[in-house]
């Protein structure tokens, strides 16, 4: 009787999730506790990092014993969390992340200051060195490509081109992505200051002008129609992104800006940051390309705050009306998150200089330059 109940209780332990569970499951799992931690404690994009955190925690509890990765196969269904990630893998939450982005998202800002887009484009310039040097580090080009994106601090872009190009980098890329977004309050005053002069950030600009409601309905079917004749395979991102906004700005549709701002934005970022979790299994994410990635997404993302910056010092060379070059480091397309950090170290200067109207117009240019981007990749090595 003991021996058959020592049996059975052997037999239960070979089936559970222990017996599988290896040092590399346990690393990747105390690691996602750490970005729950880190989201939750220092209030680093909880919204996102929380349910990748969670995400990884059950993708690396032994996926042999639970299932929960598994593919339909032999008439049986799959697990859980292959059905969830169906929607990145085939490229579907990235563009619905944009409808959600432009239903929230101001254009006004750029329309009153259209020079301010030259920001945007310069801050990408951090995609393109970023390209070259992941191809000299022995990258594809489509990884390359699809790394580069970092530098653009714009997750969903990240994620829909490695879907495209790298999805066995995807999960690396996504968390790169997503570590350095989280990151923008601590690096951005840093190389803000480094690269600006006392003088440059007490500099005050001239108040925007009022933008017509006409205007901000031509604006998205306008851009829209250029951008994506130019580009495209940038289509389906800023589509999306330009559908939100008219949305928001006819004045009609609220009901579908609402829905699109909250509860397609909230349900779909959920979905993506647990599908992204689910990727960083152990043993994709534990490789030496992985600390590759890494040190190429901050050198992206440092690259691109700095271009900007750097652009915005060279506009005031040539212009008689300067521009602050704090707001040069808000052309990442992190909204509005580098554009509240601008405003808060020229504040550190002069608590009365308020230049968050004027970030936002690089703010929201990034966004469109980084769908540009993408396409641009696409459309060359796709």
């Amino acid at each position: 009787m003991e021996l058959q109940e020592g049996l059975n209780l052997l037999s239960f332990f070979s089936n559970s999730g222990f017996a599988f569970l290896t040092w590399q499951h346990i690393l990747m799992i105390c690691l996602g506790s750490l970005i729950i931690y880190v989201a939750i404690v220092k209030h680093a994009e909880p919204l996102l990092l929380i349910p990748l955190g969670f995400g990884m925690i059950m993708a690396n509890i032994p996926p042999e014993v639970t299932g929960i990765l598994s593919a339909p196969e032999n008439g049986q269904v799959g697990g859980l969390l292959w059905y969830i990630k169906q929607g990145m893998d085939l490229g579907i939450y990235p563009p619905l992340i944009f409808l959600g982005i432009g239903a929230i998202t101001d254009f006004s800002y750029l329309i009153a200051n259209p020079k301010l887009v030259l920001l945007g484009a310069a801050a990408q310039v951090g995609i393109f060195i970023s390209f070259i040097l992941a191809k000299t580090m022995g990258f594809s080009l489509a990884g390359a490509a699809s790394i580069s994106i970092i530098g653009g601090a714009d997750g969903p872009t990240s994620i829909y081109l490695s879907t495209k190009f790298a999805p066995e980098l995807l999960s690396v890329i996504a968390v790169a992505a997503y570590s350095y977004i989280a990151l923008i309050p601590i690096l951005q005053p840093v190389v803000s200051k480094l690269l600006t002069t006392k003088e440059e950030r007490l500099i005050r600009m001239k108040r925007l002008r009022t933008v017509s409601k006409k205007e901000k309905i031509i604006f998205p079917i306008i851009t829209t129609l250029v951008v994506t004749l130019i580009v495209p395979q940038a289509l389906p991102l800023l589509g999306m992104l330009m559908l939100g906004n008219l949305l928001k700005e006819s004045g009609v549709t609220s009901r579908l800006a609402e829905a699109a701002s909250r509860f397609i934005l909230d349900t779909v970022t959920i979905l993506l940051m647990v599908s992204v979790g689910a990727s960083a299994t152990a043993e994709i994410f534990l490789t030496t390309q992985t600390l590759k990635i890494m040190l190429l997404g901050a050198t992206a993302f440092i690259i691109a705050l700095s271009s900007g910056i750097l652009f915005a010092k060279l506009m005031n060379v040539f212009s008689k009306e300067k521009v602050n070059p704090l707001i040069g480091a808000a052309g990442v397309s992190a909204v509005p998150d580098s554009a509240r950090v601008a405003q808060q170290v020229a504040q550190s200067e002069d608590p009365s200089n308020f230049i968050l109207m004027h970030a936002m117009g690089p703010n929201v240019a990034g966004v469109i330059g980084s769908a540009v981007a993408a396409g641009v990749f696409i459309s060359i090595i796709g």
